[in-house]
């Protein structure tokens, strides 16, 4: 008896997307205003991003995350997270929610939870969908290699729109010498400076890793403390509220309830209505992206 193929899923981390296209092209002054005058180079980024995507992993589904305001549990954890971000550029900020509409226009269903993170509800899709389908995420975040698993591939997006550094497990743990779940454990000593956590001063990544692959965990660390050099032991002593902290900072939550039905998450289809609708609102690089990539319907 042939036993049923899983579902594929491709999760798009829609701000880290919006982001990168955004400053990739701004940078050389291309903005690509619609006939209001609204910029719109960020948005077309995101939707050819996401299109090219879904070309190249040929996915049964597919959902795109988006993080929902910039205050989520985490900065009421610690008023430093991502504190050190300067506020997006004026030509940006239009483009959140013009973003979020231009994706639900195509076709793709987006997902968003008040309060937390897209990694948050990306790490709860995988974990509500954990063998049951295979998972391809879409991002240029490297803190989701913490949800590497069997059946789910990280692909970090690269230069140009058809380029990815594709991790899965196996790699992971060939390549770091730890389990995807002690990459948190690394980060709760190495901080992060993008996220604006210290960690524990004077741990560098190579030292953490030696921590990690030798204790296992923190926690673990922190059991065996009186091993350890003096010197080691004296900067987690010194640093043990914010390595404490940190860890909880580096952490994606996994137990987001998600209401999230395969029926609700097909491959659009690209016809000429949609790409009508693209072009009339400025989004003329997207359509042809669409027409270099699909065959209208």
């Amino acid at each position: 008896m042939m036993t049923e193929e899983k579902p594929h899923i491709l999760i798009i981390d829609g701000m880290a997307l919006l982001f990168r296209s955004f400053f990739a092209t701004s940078a050389m002054g291309h903005f690509f205003p619609n006939a209001a005058g609204v910029p719109t180079n960020g948005v077309q980024g995101f939707a050819r991003h996401t299109m090219t995507a879904a070309s190249v992993f040929k996915p049964t589904h597919m959902a795109v995350c988006w993080d929902m305001g910039a205050h989520t549990f985490r900065n009421d954890l610690y008023d430093g997270y991502k504190a050190n971000r300067p506020a997006p550029p004026e030509e940006l900020v239009p483009q959140f929610d013009m973003a979020r509409d231009a994706s639900a226009l195509i076709g793709w269903k987006n997902y968003g939870e008040k309060g937390m993170e897209a990694d948050d509800l990306i790490g709860s899709m995988i974990a509500h969908w954990d063998g049951k389908a295979e998972i391809t995420v879409v991002s240029g975040d490297r803190d989701l290699l913490q949800l590497l698993r069997p059946g789910v591939n990280i692909a970090l997006i690269k230069k140009g729109y058809s380029e990815y550094d594709i991790y899965t497990e196996d790699r992971f743990v060939e390549e770091y010498g730890i389990t995807p779940l002690q990459y948190i454990d690394k980060k709760a000593f190495t901080g992060d400076t993008a996220d604006g956590y210290p960690g524990v001063k004077g741990i560098g990544p190579k030292t953490a890793l030696t921590l990690i692959k030798q204790y296992g965990s923190v926690d673990g660390v922190v059991a065996a403390i009186d091993e350890l050099t003096p010197a080691r032991r004296k900067r987690i002593e010194d640093g043990m509220d914010m390595l404490m902290l940190s860890r909880k900072l580096a952490e994606i939550h996994c137990d987001l309830e998600v209401e999230a039905s395969l029926e609700e998450m097909p491959i659009p289809n690209y016809d000429d209505n949609v790409k009508q609708t693209l072009e009339q609102l400025g989004y003329s690089l997207v359509m042809r992206h669409a027409n270099s990539l699909y065959v209208t319907n």
